[in-house]
């Protein structure tokens, strides 16, 4: 894939291994995730999220520190992925900084629907609760659909989101918000179109062809 053309580089990969995700790829899905998260205000400052980032990876908080602000600052805030959920008072420092305090970040409605699509995130269930408490009225009918994939076919539903976030971190769709799958209609994605040959001819199998259809699968998944 190479380098998106967004800003968004949660999917780039490196030209030469397509396969591996690029530093910034890995540095902004772990802020995501972390935002994600049922992290305290602490953990969710620039400070908290580079020392939570950078023990998890062994190495000293302030080597990471600038690329996260960047991110933060350049990226995830200007593109309303995250917003300042409030501020911490700091005891120390230059008294403007105390007075002002430390900010502090959550997902804005955006941020979830792009955390849904990140494979590693844990609470994805949570999310999925989250984004459609907030969804407007023409949002509503991919709820209900998507909620019972989930409960039968996790792993399907969720490579929707991944390919729908895709499709915006590749230019392909304009807008995320509002969330609105007749979007992915225009993309050529021959995964998508493969799924759908399955489940339709699923429908139409007998009982006992569907028995046989799933004891092959499991005989080459």
């Amino acid at each position: 894939m190479g380098k998106s053309e967004t800003k968004l580089a949660i999917f780039d990969t490196f030209k030469t291994k397509d396969e591996e995700l690029t530093g910034e790829a890995q540095r902004q899905r772990a802020i995501i995730g972390i935002l994600a998260s049922d992290a305290n205000a602490a953990e969710r400052t620039r400070t908290g999220i580079s020392q939570k980032m950078a023990k998890k990876q062994g190495i000293p908080w302030k080597n990471i520190y600038s690329g996260i602000f960047r991110d933060l600052d350049e990226i995830l805030l200007p593109m309303e992925i995250a917003e300042e959920d409030g501020r911490l008072p700091l005891l120390r420092g230059p008294k403007a900084l105390q007075e002002k305090g430390i900010p502090y970040y959550h997902l804005t409605k955006k941020g979830v629907l792009i955390a849904l699509s990140i494979s590693d995130i844990k609470n994805r269930e949570k999310l999925l609760k989250e984004l459609f408490s907030k969804s407007e009225s023409g949002e509503k009918e991919f709820e209900k659909i998507l909620s019972s994939l989930l409960e039968n076919s996790p792993k399907f539903a969720y490579s929707i989101f991944q390919k729908y976030v895709k499709a915006f971190c590749d230019n392909k769709i304009k807008e995320l918000l509002p969330f609105d799958l007749t979007k992915l209609r225009d993309i050529s994605d021959e995964s998508l179109a493969i799924q759908k040959e399955i489940l339709v001819a699923f429908v139409k199998l007998s009982k006992q062809e569907k028995e046989d259809a799933i004891k092959f699968l499991d005989k080459i998944t």
